[in-house]
């Protein structure tokens, strides 16, 4: 440890901390853009200024402490100069901050705010040309050259999708080799969409046309939430988390106006009877180790661009959110034609790559017109992020603490806590193991052997053994896309050897996706990981078998797990899919 004076009175920290977070430690807000801890420590900005004595003033983001060294915050000259700065950014930014998605969370604008900066009395900068389509969008004039997307999509998810080109006033941020986005190999995991301070990032807003949906009198809406969502939602309508309960989201879909409110949490327990009984056949053959899991869209796409030979050992099951679209279009589309409509299937979830998942044509249950598979008709109409969801429900004026809680709809509202967990790094894994013990001895397992909330984004994996019906199971879980090449090689030179692995692009898991609520320089994933395990714990049903719709929607429709009707619904192949 070292000691230094911070503002007049000593300050403990350990060597080669850097300033801002030896401040932080003792609870001293230093103003930062760029500075992203372990990822970029550039000092670009020039907002976390100090002043150390014998040294004038430095950028606290990019220098360690050192024994006695006598820094103060609070300096006019440090202050001044931060202003100066942080008024250069904004003369390069085009601040149309009242139509920005990111007007609560840009950190740019409190900032601004806090400092009483004035917007640029000069030409604001270009928009510039984007791929309006794209999951995934950009807004070159709102970007401030932080360069947190470069770092974040380089060292934590693997992708190199942005570089940048220039050096000073002229640098700017592009897509790498200058491709178009949808050549760059972007895995549309949304963790540059997260760590961008400003709105230059954003996801692409389907808000308008599920709002249009809602209001067409000859459109049945069915909305369906991901199993994360319960954990983040009231993040950004002013709920506390114990006011955010899945009986309160339930209302909230209600009183958007959607007809049928499900959960996907009963899609995650289906999810988990087909993957579950894929792997026990697995387990019986001779196919090439390991199985992966194929829920997570940003996970299939990164196989599909970065490791396209490793496809054809992706379970075959949909993923949760899709298996509840084909599910809700094939049940109760004659319900919908008696009643004169027409379904349309909304997703709300924490991913940004469910947005490009939905469209995938070889992911529609019929196609229409027969085989021609460019014609198919989606099972999910459109997805929604957590962030569009909490929007809709500001424009609305859903006064969500007034709610009273009601529960899902049924039938295919029922869930168990296996599905909740889903949400969170290791979540599928355990879940799958659960109910794969039953499946192979015909009685559940000790839950602790398949625990697997050790799984955190700080290691790059972690694995366990476990004994199911005398056969020995090696199971390795990992999330973040930087993590997820280093299990790959480890599993390709040999040095690592497994049956089963679950994959998530988000480090973390759902629980931190991409389409979650935004909290600058604040990372959610742990606590909100810690409010689905807790809701799993108290759960009556703890196991997707046990869940009495599941039985019930195999007895009335699909007749057991891995039949003709359940491929046909619920399984694809992703070898296939055009990216």
């Amino acid at each position: 440890m070292v000691t230094i004076t911070l503002n007049g009175r000593p300050v403990e920290a350990p060597a080669g901390t850097m300033l801002v977070d030896a401040a932080a430690r003792a609870g001293v807000d230093i103003p930062t853009l760029c500075y992203l801890k372990g990822l970029n420590c550039i000092g670009s900005c020039r907002a976390c200024l100090v002043e150390v004595e014998g040294e004038g003033l430095v950028a606290s983001c990019n220098t360690a402490v050192r024994d006695g060294m006598v820094v103060r915050t609070d300096a006019p000259a440090a202050a001044a100069a931060r202003r100066a700065n942080l008024q250069a950014v904004m003369d390069g930014h085009r601040a149309v901050c009242a139509a920005c998605v990111r007007q609560d969370t840009c950190a740019l604008r409190r900032l601004a705010a806090d400092c009483n900066l004035a917007d640029s009395p000069g030409p604001l900068p270009e928009k510039g040309a984007w791929d309006e389509a794209f999951p995934l969008q950009r807004d070159a004039s709102k970007c401030i050259k932080c360069m947190r997307c470069v770092a974040v999509c380089r060292e934590v998810q693997h992708c190199g999708v942005w570089d940048f080109t220039g050096a000073g006033p002229s640098m700017k941020v592009v897509v790498r080799d200058g491709l178009p986005i949808s050549k760059a190999g972007c895995t549309l995991c949304g963790q540059c969409v997260t760590h961008c301070p400003t709105g230059a990032l954003t996801a692409r807003d389907d808000t308008d046309r599920v709002l249009e949906a809602i209001l067409d009198p000859a459109v049945m809406t069915v909305a369906q939430v991901a199993p994360a969502v319960r954990a983040a939602w009231g993040e950004g309508v002013g709920l506390s988390h114990e006011e955010a309960t899945p009986g309160r989201l339930a209302a909230s879909l209600h009183a958007l106006g959607f007809d049928k409110a499900f959960d996907t949490d009963f899609a995650a327990d289906l999810t988990i009877m087909e993957e579950g009984s894929e792997f026990v056949e697995f387990l019986g053959s001779d196919k090439p180790r390991p199985l992966f899991t194929s829920c997570c869209p940003g996970w299939v796409r990164f196989v599909k661009l970065h490791r396209p030979h490793l496809a054809a050992q992706l379970s075959s099951s949909k993923s949760p959110h899709q298996m509840m679209g084909a599910v809700v279009k094939n049940t109760l589309a004659d319900e919908a034609a008696a009643a004169g409509k027409r379904l349309f299937c909304v997703s709300v979830m924490p991913c940004v790559a469910k947005k490009y998942e939905c469209a995938v044509p070889e992911l529609a249950t019929a196609p229409a017109g027969g085989d021609n598979i460019a014609k198919a008709v989606p099972d999910v109409d459109a997805v929604l992020t957590v962030r569009e969801f909490d929007r809709l429900l500001r424009t609305v004026g859903v006064n969500c603490a007034d709610l009273p809680e009601t529960a899902f709809d049924n039938p295919l509202g029922t869930s168990t806590g296996a599905g909740t967990i889903f949400g969170r790094t290791g979540g599928v894994m355990e879940a799958a193991l659960r109910s794969a013990a039953f499946l192979v001895t015909g009685k559940n397992p000790d839950f602790s052997a398949c625990d697997t909330t050790a799984a955190t984004p700080e290691v790059p994996w972690m694995s366990r053994e476990l004994v199911i019906g005398g056969t020995t199971v090696r199971v390795a879980v990992a999330s973040g896309l930087e993590n997820t090449a280093k299990l790959l090689e480890a599993l390709e030179s040999g040095e690592a050897s497994f049956d089963f692995v679950e994959i998530m692009a988000c480090p973390g898991g759902c629980v931190a996706g991409g389409g979650q609520p935004i909290h600058f320089n604040s990372e959610r994933g742990a606590f909100r990981a810690d409010i689905l395990n807790r809701l799993d714990a108290a759960d009556a049903l703890r196991c997707s078998h046990e869940n009495p719709d599941i039985q019930k929607l195999y007895a009335d429709w699909l007749d057991a797990p891995l039949s003709h009707t359940a491929h046909a619904w619920l399984h694809t192949d992703q070898e296939s899919w055009q990216i």
